[in-house]
């Protein structure tokens, strides 16, 4: 192992410098420099402000664009969760004019890409207008993109990263446009239904004259007359006779999340949190009130459904509930009240509920009392706060099919650009899971799980590792665990279609088989491995078996990878990626070995250990491998059969193991077995395994002593 050490030493220490300085910082400032690179054509530039807030630009002193800084006009973030921030120059006639890359946790990005890859990239928006729909994610199977789509070349490795950029800075330009007036509202590009990026300053009082935020008041008297129609007597009723003109609720309600409400009702930065935070397709419902009743009342916290409001659009009642519920502490918008009570409900798009369509909030009272026969009875009443959006955002309900594309969740268009290959993933994962179900029938036939296997591996090493850039790393575990701790946002995962179905596959499979199903099967490492020794054995390749009492003080190497990956990302994101180059994948997989010569040689050197110890790197050095083994022990099922002679009068299983997972007494180690079932293929040879071979044998000697007696008999 002393020679491994130097080598890992070589590579990562050599390398490091010369790679710590790819990523931008994320404290860097925006500098003249940038400002000039950004906006060339200007020859001053002013102070930041606005909302969103953006840098104008001079020439001669005539006002030719904006400067600004992408996170703080749409809080953006990148697939890395993490915060993601480009400076962008758009003119007046909402082109992009430049575009800097100043912040960015992007894993594939820190070490492994060229500056003048990543440059040329972000170069070819410049001279695209806002409003263009641009193409730049992964291709599927079926076509390329529309006539009226522009085409730019994706980051090599980093297709998931390259949607991101597209839509962080097509999405960041237009909402600066839109708010200096550089795309009118007829213009080409617009979409129908709600104008979420408009935007101007409105006080509270404004809010309300122009419709964006409805109010409903009702006094005591309202309330009495209304409870006194339903046949609550007077004694009742007398709690609302002392103070007839006093409050009793003062209803104030909004869709926050078009801007010109949003922005203006939260302030940039909650805004912009909001709007990050939350799922595309989320709409935020405001309620807020004064007085003495309480629109949320107790019951809530126990029921989990918020029984004295509801939202109604059409002939639909949508009932909020608890997950809806987001805390509202203070408002900044300029001249509002300090309220007794706020609330901020999330709407999901699985309600159906129409942001352009007009809806109203229902506010439910209830009363209990007795009648004059002393019988329990409760007396309901119903007042309604209606809203419709301010005719500023609305642009009708009407969305004509190009735009309803645009305005579809960044998620959503790569699985439909994706569609070829997520089709072609889940038929292999269903004729795996097949296989897995029905492998005993497969085990009892050598050839056909011989053919079955290299198959499947071929599929795994080239489709789904080179072609669909689908290799899994224990950097998406570790993401994963950041975002449980930071906050967990399906919309990051899902900008990998191919990534996420399989993860959502490894769920599963580790619940009915272990770590193994993975490894074995769907690694394409761990294949290309089990090929190139394949390959090796065919031309007498000899090939090295290390002690088993060594084999078992190496296998926690992986486990001290990854545990050391996992306490490193919550220092640094960078040091972890750094670390993370353990994995050769990226080297093989996402760059195709075209990267810096100790990456390849680090890749190459543990692909030449594998032709002499098979699938070298997935026994000691894979921390993936470890990140998968934590599990595995909480597997349902033993689908593995072993016989009681199995490491006592027979070791041949053990020594036909692939990754040595089978100790000398017998039984199979969970955390180490990769599920290609050799060793089930021995259990049922009665050509090679021993109790097998002597069962066929009593078989034999009795159908032979058998005929032999039928034959004497006939000759008697």
């Amino acid at each position: 192992m002393k020679w491994l050490t130097i080598l890992l030493a070589a590579v990562f220490i050599g390398l490091w410098p010369q790679e710590m300085s790819a990523a931008p910082s994320a404290k860097v400032e925006v500098s003249p420099e940038i400002l000039k690179s950004v906006f060339p054509e200007a020859d001053r530039f002013g102070p930041e402000d606005g909302n969103p807030p953006a840098i104008p630009a001079y020439s001669n002193d005539e006002l030719i664009g904006y400067v600004f800084s992408s996170r703080k006009v749409a809080g953006t973030t990148g697939f890395s969760g993490k915060p993601l921030d480009f400076v962008i120059g758009v003119d007046r006639d909402a082109r992009i004019v430049g575009v800097h890359l100043l912040e960015h946790h992007e894993p594939i990005l820190v070490i492994g890409i060229d500056d003048a890859d990543l440059h040329r990239h972000i170069g070819q928006y410049i001279g695209l207008n806002a409003t263009d729909r641009v193409s730049a994610g992964p291709k599927g199977l079926f076509g390329g993109a529309a006539g009226d789509v522009h085409e730019v070349d994706g980051i090599t490795g980093a297709s998931i990263t390259t949607s991101v950029f597209n839509d962080t800075i097509l999405r960041a330009s237009k909402i600066v446009a839109r708010s200096r007036g550089f795309i009118p509202d007829s213009g080409e590009g617009e979409e129908g239904g709600v104008d979420y990026d408009r935007f101007r300053p409105l006080t509270w009082p404004e809010l309300i004259d122009e419709g964006a935020v409805a109010r409903l008041s009702l006094s005591n008297a309202d309330i009495a007359t209304a409870l006194e129609k339903q046949g609550v007597p007077e004694k009742v009723l007398a709690e609302f006779s002392t103070a007839p003109d006093g409050t009793f609720i003062d209803l104030y309600a909004a869709l926050a999340t078009p801007a010109l409400v949003g922005r203006n009702l939260f302030g940039d930065h909650l805004f912009n949190k909001l709007s990050s935070q939350f799922n595309p397709g989320d709409e935020f419902l405001f309620v807020a009130a004064n007085g003495r009743f309480s629109f949320k009342g107790t019951s809530w916290v126990r029921s989990g459904v918020f029984d004295r409001l509801q939202l109604v659009q059409g002939g639909r009642t949508i009932r909020l509930i608890k997950d809806m519920h987001m805390r509202l502490d203070n408002l900044q918008v300029e001249g509002g009240d300090e309220f007794r009570e706020t609330a901020l409900f999330v709407i999901p798009p699985s309600v159906e509920f129409n942001p352009a369509e007009p809806w109203r909030l229902e506010l439910l009272i209830s009363r209990a009392y007795e009648n004059e026969a002393g019988s329990a009875r409760h007396a309901f009443v119903e007042f309604t706060l209606p809203y419709q959006l301010p005719t500023e955002i609305d642009r009708g309900s009407g969305v004509n099919d190009a735009a309803s594309a645009a305005q579809k969740p960044l998620w959503k268009k790569v699985w439909f650009e994706s569609r070829g290959k997520v089709g072609i993933l889940v038929v292999a994962l269903l004729l795996l899971l097949t296989a897995l179900v029905i492998q005993d029938l497969i085990e009892r036939r050598p050839k056909v799980y011989r053919t079955f296997r290299l198959g499947f591996l071929c599929f795994t090493a080239i489709w789904i590792g080179w072609y669909a850039g689908a290799q899994l790393s224990v950097l998406n575990v570790i993401t994963f665990v950041q975002s449980l701790l930071t906050g967990f946002h399906w919309e990051f995962f899902l900008l990998g279609p191919l990534i996420f179905i399989l993860w959502s596959f490894v769920a599963v499979a580790l619940l009915f088989w272990g770590r193994g199903v993975y490894c074995g099967w769907l690694c394409p490492f761990g294949a290309l491995q089990e090929l190139l020794n394949e390959i090796a054995r065919a031309f007498r390749v000899p090939q090295l078996r290390i002690p088993f009492a060594i084999h078992v003080r190496l296998w926690p190497i992986k486990y001290i990878l990854f545990l050391a990956l996992l306490g490193l990302s919550f220092y640094s994101v960078r040091e972890t990626v750094v670390l993370g180059e353990a994995e050769p994948f990226k080297t093989v997989y996402s760059l195709s070995f075209n990267r810096e010569w100790g990456f390849v040689l680090y890749a190459v050197g543990l692909l030449a250990i594998g032709l002499f110890i098979e699938r070298f790197y997935c026994r000691y050095l894979c921390p993936l491998g470890g990140a998968l083994a934590i599990p595995a022990r909480m597997r349902m099922f033993e689908w593995l059969k072993r016989r009681p002679q199995c490491g006592r009068e027979c070791h041949i299983c053990a020594q036909h193991c692939t990754v040595d997972a089978i100790h000398p007494d017998g039984h199979i180690n969970p955390n180490e077995c990769i599920y290609c079932m050799n060793c089930q293929i021995i259990y049922y040879n009665d050509h090679v395994c021993p109790p097998m071979i002597r069962r066929r044998e009593r078989h034999e000697a009795y159908t032979e002593a058998h005929d032999e007696a039928v034959a004497k008999g006939k000759g008697a």
